[in-house]
């Protein structure tokens, strides 16, 4: 009896220190990582073609 009472402890505890809340967004949240991630990529593109621009230039 002291085994599978121990067994299930051992297994409860390993259960509980595995599983884990995951963390919820609120919308504000959400549109703010959107806009974020919208101004990186803008970021992205500009610098790209300024690449380009550099790169037309340099060859004329």
């Amino acid at each position: 009896m002291k085994k599978i009472l121990l067994s299930f402890t051992i297994f409860c505890l390993i259960a509980a220190t595995t599983i884990s809340c995951r963390e919820k967004k609120s919308t504000g949240e959400k549109i703010e990582d959107a806009v974020e991630e919208t101004g990186d990529a803008i970021e992205d593109g500009a610098e790209e073609v300024k690449d380009a621009v550099d790169d037309a230039t340099d060859d004329n």
